[in-house]
């Protein structure tokens, strides 16, 4: 049987993970006017796959198409700009105002997921 931190731990760490990722985006648009500022991010599934220990695919057929992974897991990345400025500047305010918009959105998700396994849970303990 597994605990009650192993049930719990995938939408905790997601819950983690999205909470850093607020972080860091709220300071990329903080740093917006901010000459040479490079606007970092951090790759989502790869940490979570970090945090999971799942290691990478492989094949067990020669009919198996191989999997490649991407990213070289890094914690932090840089954000490459789409258009870039001449102060040296990486923030792009509609790309980093979007991606926290999201980020928001996913957190709120992970959030309703680990409210709904304690609820579970505390359901199964009162007998109901």
């Amino acid at each position: 049987m597994k605990g009650i931190s192993e049930y719990l731990d995938l939408h905790s760490t997601a819950l983690l993970l999205r909470s850093k990722r607020n972080k860091v985006l709220a300071s990329n648009i903080a740093n917006a006017a901010t000459p040479h500022f490079k606007a970092r991010d951090i790759n989502f599934d790869a940490e979570m796959r970090k945090a999971q220990r799942v290691g990478p695919l492989h094949t067990t057929s020669e009919k198996h198409f191989p999997i490649l992974a991407k990213g070289n897991g890094k914690e932090m990345l840089y954000r490459q700009p789409i258009n870039p400025s001449r102060d040296g500047n990486t923030v792009e305010m509609n790309v980093e105002q979007m991606e926290f918009s999201e980020n928001v959105m996913r957190y709120q998700t992970s959030l309703t997921f680990l409210n709904n396994r304690i609820s579970g849970l505390l359901s199964a303990i009162k007998g109901e």
